[in-house]
């Protein structure tokens, strides 16, 4: 997976680390924090999710810049085909067997080629489609 780290760090630069990476990992692969600075909000057992941006050192009312997924795992924007399960259980309304179901199309059917077709996931209804679409890409 790929992370871009950003803000009080050492190295700050695009980093491609395995998959199942933490946060710390991410910071770790960039000389670790800036001497002096605070790591701030992070939450560095978290996981990382493919594509996003970890800012080193960013205050909680912070923003993002634009085009960059959030910090906070419950509004980022997960990667269908690079999400694991653990990730994929942070949409609302999926649990564990829901993003097994998610893991097991993708694998089957070679992954996700458009986000319509988490309709044709086992237990995904209109309304659960609805509430994921928005925080899903492929």
């Amino acid at each position: 997976m790929t992370v871009h780290v950003a803000g009080k760090i050492r190295d700050p630069g695009v980093y491609l680390l395995p998959s199942g990476s933490r946060v710390t990992d991410a910071v770790t692969a960039a000389g670790g924090v800036s001497r002096g600075a605070s790591i701030g909000p992070l939450n560095l057992a978290r996981r990382l999710i493919d594509g996003e941006q970890i800012v080193v050192g960013a205050t909680t009312g912070q923003a993002a810049a634009p085009g960059t997924p959030a910090l906070d795992p419950a509004t980022a924007i997960l990667d269908l085909n690079a999400a694991t399960t653990d990730q994929l259980e942070q949409l609302p309304g999926v649990g564990e067997v829901l993003a097994a179901r998610i893991a097991e199309f993708r694998t089957s059917h070679g992954g996700f080629t458009t986000v319509e077709q988490l309709r044709e996931v086992n237990g995904i209804g209109p309304r659960k489609y609805d509430e994921i679409k928005p925080k899903v890409r492929v």
